[in-house]
């Protein structure tokens, strides 16, 4: 399963994930600071979702009260939501 979020409050303007079996399988984010949106995406495939989303929750960008690690944690979230409302309708 696949969710596109337009995350709030950052610079980066979209995140795309991907997961399978509650396994992260791909990510991506779209703006925001290249270098560190790229390893945060890398440092996550493999993870399970709920792994993820506790480590990056909370976590804030100077004096912004989010960051992308934050909305990425949303868009994993929303992720899990999807995923739990499909399997219920199996």
């Amino acid at each position: 399963m696949t969710v596109k979020y337009r995350p709030k409050g950052v610079c980066s303007y979209e995140m795309v994930v991907s997961a399978e079996d509650g396994i992260i399988t791909d990510a991506k984010i779209l703006g925001g600071c290249g270098g560190n949106t790229q390893g945060v995406c890398r440092l996550i495939e493999g993870m399970k979702v709920e792994d993820a989303i506790s480590r990056l929750r909370g976590i804030k960008c100077g004096s912004k009260m989010t960051s992308c690690p934050d909305q990425l944690s949303f868009a994993l979230q929303r992720l899990a939501d999807s995923d739990d409302s499909e399997s219920s309708r199996i």
